[in-house]
């Protein structure tokens, strides 16, 4: 699996991040029911391809919190953001049979002629608009008993900290941090309410905007960008 970037994160919900911190373990889910129909297609194809019996995946993002990410994957106020040391986590991954990993291939209907047709490259391979997810997926396959889910253990330590929705009322975050260190091996864990949508010193620096003098004599002219 190669390394890029420092972290990796994962976005799903409070009882999925209550269940990985208990169970200390990460769990790869079947991809029939993606959202992405193409997506889901081409896992599909090389599963039967390659006759396998179980093809689960699990996701991340390489980039830092966007909006997107929020509102597609961990929408509501129970979503959270998992990050994890993306080279501590690959190598525990590394260690089981039928795991691989590497970035999502972003190809536009125009590069489909030019693109080389190799099966190992349907499962990570997707439409050009999907682009800014900036996905890093991990596989699991196998041809012995189909499964529709597997835990794969994993240490703690590999998560760098967790963000908790920015949906979440900031008096529900504190409660939930609590719980959540209290969790066996998850006090030294860094929980921290995301502030996307919320953030003091954004507001800070508005008004400080608002308290200051400026000739915007020019401003009432349409701008060029």
């Amino acid at each position: 699996m190669p390394l890029t970037k420092k972290f990796l994160r994962r976005y799903s919900n409070l009882p999925s991040l209550i269940y990985l911190l208990s169970k200390k373990a990460l769990t790869f889910l079947d991809p029939e029911s993606w959202d992405d129909r193409n997506d889901s297609l081409f896992m599909r194809l090389y599963k039967e391809k390659k006759q396998l019996a179980t093809l689960l995946a699990v996701c991340f993002s390489q980039e830092t919190e966007t909006y997107h990410h929020w509102s597609v994957f961990a929408s509501g106020s129970s979503g959270v953001c998992i990050s994890f040391y993306k080279e501590e986590l690959l190598a525990e991954l590394n260690q089981y049979d039928g795991i691989r990993g590497r970035r999502v291939s972003y190809i536009s209907l125009n590069e489909l002629a030019q693109t080389s047709k190799r099966i190992t490259n349907l499962p990570f391979m997707k439409r050009a608009p999907f682009k800014p997810e900036s996905e890093y997926r991990v596989i699991f396959e196998d041809q012995g008993k189909p499964r529709s889910y597997i835990d794969i253990d994993i240490p703690l330590s590999c998560i760098d900290r967790v963000y908790l929705s920015p949906w979440m009322p900031r008096s529900v975050a504190e409660s939930v941090k609590s719980v959540l260190k209290g969790v066996g091996g998850a006090e030294d864990i860094e929980v921290v309410r995301s502030t996307l949508i919320e953030n003091d010193r954004w507001a800070k620096f508005g008004k400080s905007v608002v308290g200051e003098f400026e000739d915007e004599s020019h401003s009432h002219h349409l701008a060029k960008n």
